[in-house]
């Protein structure tokens, strides 16, 4: 970017800028506390709004967040990396390991929010899973919880009459979770299948997962499915984005 470009950029912009490198170079490391609005106004002339919309931005883009009474700190959570591949690898989850391991190891992780339920398919959920429109199927729906941080929401839909009275109608299904439990029913997963799309949250999710203002939401759409091809479980997951990064590492 030029110096003209930089100059036709809005000013609380380009005073986002210089935070953000700041914070990049280490000048504020994570925990610290950013220069308020007064601060802002005082250092670059500006009207209190134009400081507001600055530290906006940081908050925004997952870099800062607002504490009621104490100011805007430098974010001091990780961001967690999502490895798709190796974490829905078969000797994974299937030597009794969550499929969540791979992505947050030692960190505390808390399921939260669950509940299970049977209800009729819609046209959208029978179609994923090649059931007749209104079918019953078993709901789980989950939040997930790291370093006391909403980062995940979570639903899955399986055919109810494949496991009805089994572990995956209860909140807990047991080591190796709910591909370890299809595997047992004789319907391992072989093959999986992502969709990732990202929009703007609901009210609803930016509640659940404690959204600051402006924050996107990923979704991610997985379809499990056996060697002969039956699709067992979709999981539609909506992710934090700011809490994200998603990682596919595979041969060429």
């Amino acid at each position: 970017m030029t110096d003209q470009d930089s100059a036709r950029r809005p000013k609380y912009q380009r005073i986002a800028d210089e935070l953000r490198t700041a914070i990049q170079s280490g000048a504020f490391a994570p925990g610290d506390r950013l220069p308020g609005e007064n601060d802002l106004m005082t250092t670059y002339d500006v009207a209190r709004m134009t400081a507001r919309q600055a530290l906006s931005v940081l908050r925004n883009e997952g870099l800062a967040e607002a504490r009621k009474g104490a100011g805007v700190f430098v974010r001091v959570f990780r961001p967690l990396r999502r490895r798709g591949i190796p974490r829905l690898a078969g000797d994974h989850w299937g030597n009794g390991r969550s499929v969540w391991s791979a992505d947050v190891e030692d960190r505390a992780l808390v399921v939260d929010q669950i509940e299970v339920a049977e209800t009729a398919a819609e046209a959208r959920i029978a179609g994923a899973l090649n059931l007749p429109p209104g079918a019953p199927v078993c709901v789980r729906s989950r939040r997930f919880v790291l370093d006391a941080k909403p980062v995940l929401l979570s639903v899955s839909y399986l055919s109810a009459e494949l496991v009805r009275g089994t572990p995956i109608t209860e909140p807990d299904t047991g080591p190796g979770g709910t591909y370890a439990r299809l595997t047992e029913l004789g319907h391992r997963p072989a093959r999986f299948r992502e969709e990732i799309r990202c929009r703007m949250p609901t009210a609803t999710e930016s509640d659940r997962l404690a959204l600051q203002f402006g924050t996107p939401v990923v979704l991610i759409g997985r379809t499990a499915f056996t060697a002969a091809g039956v699709a067992v479980e979709l999981n539609e997951m909506t992710l934090d984005s700011s809490s994200y990064v998603l990682e596919y590492d595979f041969d060429a």
